[in-house]
């Protein structure tokens, strides 16, 4: 679907005039940034959404390993909660963890509440490594694996090829690769860079301060150490680019939600490109109409996916998505010093993003269960 007009109106923003109050200092001492905590005196309604209004499929599930059957319950009771119909298990397993884990569940009698995906390995990748590689993603297929991923961010930052060098996300020796994918049918579920705020100076105009204040392995902006932001959105866009048969899914909006004009116009171009949700309700809940308008036109491209497995977040993703409300928390304040605002998504969208896509993009998916 073509963006609307409102879309390329976000690409033309006029730079704010400076508020008086920038060269006023307080008569009384501050609060640091982790003292100031204010309650808000505003009076909206509330509408507490603790399980989503329809089946959903989490595309981005991180539980813990399904190998033994407590476990499995566990998380299952903790699904039905939530009305969670299927989990995909995006911590990636290849080999005998991986068919451990498939074994297991079909012993609970749960194989229609699971599915797996495989990882690769990405160590060391030299000439051959392509081919080896596709091999083993071709047995983790025929032992029951229906995708590929979660493909972490250091695919791109971090990992190095036998020559020292950095592994670049579009390097050719792993065409076999994606070659494979796209031969057996199954989708590339890739999470490439983070934030670009964690790109950019350590400094007070940065959103994300806090959070790269209190965690050092979230600042990559040391240009000695790390790729920019630009150069593995450019490396990923060549990927996909160069492989139209193969289905790519971004992890976390393929870190675009702050700009969405700009990942409608990666769908524009790619066809074989969808985004999940995990991690970035920060930012569609703070664009509440924008962000609306994104996903209606973009209804067939965006999948459910949560990223961490912590039940008691989930409801905010279905307060965000379905309700109108305004102006409530966020679950993480290290993330986001804004509130969130609900886009109230039609019925048909909400269909398509908490289930319908996943059953169409993901192959071998259960059935039962949604309507």
């Amino acid at each position: 679907m073509r963006p609307l007009v409102w879309l390329t109106a976000a690409l033309a923003v006029g730079a704010a005039s400076p508020s008086a109050a920038q060269d006023r200092r307080p008569t009384i001492p501050p609060p640091s940034i982790t003292e100031y905590e204010p309650v808000s005196t505003l009076v909206v309604p509330e509408t507490m959404v603790p399980r989503a209004k329809f089946p959903v499929v989490d595309l981005h599930g991180h539980p813990p390993t399904l190998d033994d059957p407590e476990t499995i319950a566990e998380v299952v009771d903790a699904m039905d909660d939530l009305n969670l119909r299927v989990m995909v298990q995006a911590r990636g397993s290849s080999g005998a963890r991986l068919t451990s884990q498939i074994e297991a569940v079909r012993a609970a009698g749960q194989e229609d509440r699971f599915v797996f995906f495989t990882t690769l390995d990405l160590r060391n990748v030299g000439p051959g490594s392509g081919a080896r590689i596709a091999a083993q993603l071709e047995a983790d297929v025929a032992a029951g694996a229906v995708g590929i991923g979660e493909i972490g961010k250091g695919f791109g930052l971090s990992n190095r090829k036998s020559d020292g060098s950095r592994l670049q996300l579009d390097d050719p020796e792993l065409d076999p690769v994606w070659q494979t994918a796209a031969r057996l049918g199954i989708p590339v579920f890739i999470h490439t860079a983070d934030p670009p705020e964690f790109f950019e100076p350590l400094d007070y105009e940065n959103e994300r301060w806090l959070e790269m204040a209190l965690f050092e392995n979230r600042r990559f902006n040391d240009p000695a150490r790390f790729p920019t932001f630009e150069t593995l959105m450019e490396e990923r866009n060549r990927l996909v680019a160069r492989h139209p048969e193969t289905t790519f899914i971004l992890a976390h909006m393929g870190w675009h939600t702050h700009d969405l004009a700009r990942l409608g116009e990666l769908f524009d171009a790619h066809p074989n490109v969808f985004a999940e949700v995990g991690a970035v309700l920060y930012d569609l809940g703070r664009q509440p109409r924008f962000a609306h308008d994104f996903f209606v036109a973009y209804q067939d491209r965006i999948l459910f996916g949560k990223d961490s497995f912590r039940p008691e977040e989930y409801p905010y993703f279905w307060r965000v998505f379905e309700t109108e409300d305004e102006y409530f928390d966020y679950y993480r304040d290290y993330h986001a010093f804004w509130k969130l605002y609900g886009m109230g998504l039609p019925d048909d969208v909400l269909r398509k993003l908490y289930h319908e896509n996943a059953l169409r993009v993901i192959p071998n998916m259960p059935t039962d269960g949604f309507r």
